[in-house]
């Protein structure tokens, strides 16, 4: 059985409950953290890098003063909690690789600071502890100085290429705008790691599941509260309260939360306006769950019953949409599925849309790649591999009629074909329809 210790990280969801109980434990943590599946992902990395280091920098904490910080001062970056798990801000961690094995791995923490505590509570900081709650071999004292030489010590020992992350942000770090300038053989990791990350893992696919979990009872909380003369903002909050509730670290994403004119408005999320009888809703959410996002779609009838002209359009969109879920499978491409959605479509319209196919009312793509982001790393090139997460999301939106519909999913590839993970939330007119009108819940009427 893998070693599972705890790291500083939010409180346990109900997914991992069944875990055995952490060896230790830092001041404030609450979930178990399994070192060895972290190890194995350096370990990954490195058979891809062949001779190499790698410098990786964690994500700094964003200034109350100077910007905006309703979701949080903080966030790790994917990439530094990819490979460690660890949730301290300006942190570093240095790998060496010969001959495709990790050679050497050294965690630099901030110290930590007395002071700050008081602010922004204890941190992991250097010592055994931390060595022991990470599983890395070493972990030392953050000095810039010493890991500048440390960084020089390792190229000059190998003469091997330093890699490092450059994406767009990353490049404002001075050492990483300095290691690029410096005459050095510096690469950029990222395509090495977005390659692992687009192909998910056991980790990954945890963290992933309790995300899509979270965020199923959500939206099914929401189908139950939903009423008219609501505001869009209180369905919002059934929703957001659900996933604080079980458990999420936060948003994947602003939720949407759209009806009746704002239903045919794709990334609305003002979420102010009172629904009316009527009414569609389009809400499209995401649960955050260990670094993990969910990112699921639903619409339904404000009043509990699609009209015939709402149900027609409703049901093209699910047609489409399941016509590619049944055709997802190892090597076909985002594109292959694409062309089957809006061929679909375009079979199907009839005269639902006038003389011309309902795909002219189809304004975005299809898919998107799903995990530490939701539009995750990855080319829509690439053929699908088994264990490659990615959404499904047709739609159709006619303004002149404020009649908006979006019905996305994620789904898992699996060897022989696809895994819908959202499948819990219903999707057909019918089911949907029961779930709303089986809430026995006194008429909402608002406030401003």
């Amino acid at each position: 059985m893998r070693h599972l210790l705890a790291l500083t990280c939010l409180l346990a969801s109900p997914a991992l409950a069944q875990l055995p109980e952490p060896v230790a434990q830092l001041p404030g943590a609450g979930r178990p953290v399994d070192v060895e599946a972290y190890r194995e992902r350096r370990a990954r990395l490195s058979e891809r890098v062949g001779d190499g280091i790698v410098l990786v920098p964690a994500a700094a904490r964003r200034d109350m003063e100077a910007h905006v910080l309703q979701d949080g001062d903080f966030r790790q970056d994917d990439y530094f909690f990819y490979l460690t798990g660890v949730e301290t801000p300006e942190a570093w961690l240095l790998m060496v690789a010969v001959g495709g094995a990790t050679q050497s791995a050294t965690l630099y923490l901030p110290p930590t600071n007395p002071h700050a505590v008081r602010w922004t509570g204890l941190q992991l900081g250097p010592g055994p502890d931390a060595e022991r709650l990470t599983g890395i071999e070493r972990v030392a004292p953050l000095d810039l100085d010493s890991l500048d030489r440390a960084v020089m010590v390792a190229t000059m020992r190998s003469a091997a290429p330093l890699y490092t992350v450059m994406y767009a942000g990353t490049t404002d770090n001075e050492r990483v705008r300095r290691w690029m300038t410096s005459g050095r053989d510096v690469r950029n990791v990222v395509p090495l790691m977005d390659s692992l990350r687009v192909v998910k893992d056991a980790l990954g696919l945890t963290a992933l599941r309790t995300a899509v979990d979270i965020t199923t009872e959500a939206v099914m909380a929401a189908m139950r509260a939903v009423r008219p003369g609501m505001y869009e903002r209180q369905l919002e909050a059934v929703i957001e309260y659900t996933f604080r509730d079980r458990g999420a670290d936060r948003l994947g994403f602003p939720s949407i939360v759209g009806s009746g004119p704002n239903s045919v408005i794709l990334h609305y999320d003002v979420n102010r306006r009172q629904m009316e009888a009527g009414d569609l809703v389009v809400m499209d959410v995401g649960a955050e769950y260990g670094q993990y996002t969910a990112d699921v779609s639903r619409t339904i009838p404000v009043t509990g019953r699609f009209t015939e002209r709402q149900k027609a359009i409703y049901d093209l969109v699910l047609g489409t949409q399941q016509a590619v879920i049944k055709a997802v499978k190892p090597g076909m491409t985002v594109g292959d599925l694409e062309r089957l959605a809006r061929q679909y479509m375009s079979e199907h319209s009839g005269a639902l849309c006038g003389p011309q196919s309902c795909t002219r009312h189809f304004v975005h793509g299809l898919s998107h790649w799903l995990g530490m982001r939701v539009h995750d790393v990855g080319d829509y090139r690439m053929p699908l591999e088994p264990g490659m997460v990615l959404t499904i999301e047709p739609g159709i939106y006619l303004s002149d009629e404020n009649l908006g519909v979006r019905i996305e999913d994620d789904i898992l590839v699996t060897e022989h074909g696809a895994e819908v993970l959202s499948a819990g939330v219903p999707r057909t007119t019918e089911d949907i329809e029961r779930l709303i009108q089986s809430a026995v819940q006194p008429q909402a009427t608002g406030s401003r």
